[in-house]
């Protein structure tokens, strides 16, 4: 009886688990989608104003470091602002007439906080590291803030 009640506890806490990393391995393909949809598509490639209300929550901040010890700070909404004024000046994509595409290095999910690394390319070449965090609201995952690292153009690399 011991063996079966055993046996039966570790079925269960083995459907529990596979469950489990099946709801995270969800969660991280709701997050790309995320990433992919609001900002490389329709921040970066379209200046969609839609879609990047839908995933950026607007609280959202780029943080980056400033002059000596300052931190500069953009607001979604200027971030918009400027890619909607790219496209009005004639820039083929929002920001710069080469297309945005990533590749995602790892996606971290902890309930409802997430992290995602991903390099950012720019016509095929690697421009910036980005470490995007997200929470996952009623109405789901929306990007909230966004540090990141510029790679030095000597050292931009194509696309693998």
């Amino acid at each position: 009886m011991k063996n079966l009640s055993l046996i039966t506890l570790c079925i269960l806490f083995s459907m529990s688990t596979i469950a489990q990393e099946t709801n995270v391995e969800d969660e991280k393909e709701a997050i790309k989608f995320v990433i992919q949809d609001a900002y490389v598509d329709g921040l970066c490639n379209n200046a969609d104003r839609a879609a990047v209300n839908k995933g950026f929550h607007p609280g959202f901040n780029i943080l980056g470091v400033g002059q000596g010890e300052t931190m500069r700070k953009n607001p979604i909404y200027n971030w918009i602002e400027y890619a909607e004024i790219g496209k009005a000046k004639g820039n083929k994509y929002a920001f710069q007439n080469e297309f945005t595409t990533i590749k995602f290095q790892f996606i971290d999910v902890s309930g409802t906080a997430a992290v995602a690394k991903i390099n950012f390319y720019e016509g095929g070449i690697h421009k910036y590291i980005d470490y995007l965090s997200l929470l996952k609201f009623e109405s789901g995952w929306k990007l909230v803030s966004k540090t990141f690292y510029k790679i030095p153009e000597e050292k931009g690399e194509k696309r693998e």
